[in-house]
């Protein structure tokens, strides 16, 4: 047998060994609630691990026994809940060289805040410490009288002033215009903060990923360096729900998870596209890397698994239906089946935890065989 073919033998049988050891197992009913409830409550939020194994998932629901951030352990037993705010859209945690924290976009308040394990804020990266062209950015538009869902724009720009009779903005030309206030007329727009994470050095990235997916970089310290993304060319971005700095490659790179344009895309660190890695999902939400494999929360009803090479190695929990609503009730949830992932991670072991966009709560698992 000839050398060549002796070749293409071992690499066919090396691609079905590793095709063959990356295979999962649902366990069911994993996780126990808090005492006297039978859900976790409101989730539109994260899960992550930290170094001991413990379980976060962010929770924001109205009941304050449930919202901020539960804490599980291993076995899937609920521990405590820390009293951070209930709108952690997206968090992770990640062990430098000062130590292991968290690191968490808050929604509801346009914020980034670095904790300790315990829920002790250590650092906040406030609303004003965002450029205000990104941050003050607003369309005005007048509502129609017989239909207010129905709106014109009038215009969008930078927000410079806004008084009680006219708003006043700087456009994209550089040019001010002020629009009087009458009846129908309103600014909306500014901030929409959905995720962070950190780079090797420190770096702190943010994404505006319910604004207009522009991606903030902030020195390990909170003070602001740059930004990249957004609707426009190059990336022209999306919805860019999450962000995560992918370290299975050195240098790291930004894994953008550009929900609207339902792919996944890499860029370098500062922001240069370097390649798509996946299109045509189920609306890419969330992911997280364990060894060269990466694993992704797709809302509209899966869960992916891919390696270092961009290639689909696995999906789990696969809706029959394109899902993307919060409103299932327990009832009618399926064993094994997602129904709206939004938050992804791997524990140490290598096991996939998701939790999904549901108003009362899910985190499903399922164990990588051995």
């Amino acid at each position: 047998m000839s050398n060549r073919i002796l070749s293409l033998l071992s690499v066919m049988a090396l691609a079905g060994t590793a095709a063959a050891e990356v295979s999962y197992e649902f366990v069911p009913n994993f996780i126990t609630p808090p005492p006297g409830k039978e859900t976790i409550g409101d989730g539109h939020g994260e899960i992550a691990v930290d170094s001991t194994g413990k379980i976060y998932v962010s929770v924001q629901d109205k009941d304050p026994a449930l919202a901020g951030l539960q804490v599980y352990g291993k076995d899937g037993k609920f521990i405590k809940t820390l009293p951070l705010p209930p709108s952690l859209h997206g968090f992770v945690i990640r062990k430098l060289a000062d130590g292991e924290h968290i690191y968490a976009a808050v929604l509801g308040e346009q914020k980034v805040i670095k904790c300790n394990l315990d829920g002790t804020v250590v650092m906040e990266i406030p609303t004003s410490a965002f450029p205000a062209e990104q941050r003050d950015f607003v369309t005005v538009s007048k509502s129609d009288e017989a239909d207010p869902k129905k709106k014109t724009t009038i215009a969008s720009g930078v927000k410079i002033a806004d008084s009680k009779t006219e708003i006043t903005l700087k456009l994209a030309d550089g040019t001010e215009k002020k629009i009087t206030k009458e009846k129908g007329v309103g600014a909306a727009g500014g901030l929409r903060l959905t995720n962070c994470d950190v780079a090797p050095n420190g770096d702190i990235y943010v994404v505006d990923g319910y604004g207009r997916s522009f991606i903030f970089v902030f020195s390990a310290e909170g003070k602001f360096k740059s930004v990249f993304g957004g609707p426009d060319k190059p990336l022209a971005l999306a919805n860019a729900h999450k962000i995560f700095i992918d370290t299975r490659f050195e240098p790291a790179r930004v894994m953008i998870c550009d929900r609207g344009h339902k792919r996944m895309l890499h860029t370098d660190l500062a922001g240069n596209f370097i390649g798509e890695i996946a299109t045509e999902m189920r609306n890419p939400s969330s992911a997280s890397f364990h060894g060269d494999l990466m694993c992704v929360a797709e809302i509209a009803g899966n869960v992916s698994v891919w390696d270092k090479a961009n290639k689909r190695v696995a999906d789990l929990g696969t809706s029959p239906a394109m899902t993307n609503t919060p409103g299932i009730p327990p009832q009618d949830w399926k064993q094994g089946i997602v129904t709206s992932p939004h938050g992804i991670t791997f524990d140490n072991d290598g096991n996939i935890l998701e939790t999904e966009w549901n108003k009362w709560g899910r985190v499903l698992k399922w164990n990588v065989k051995k």
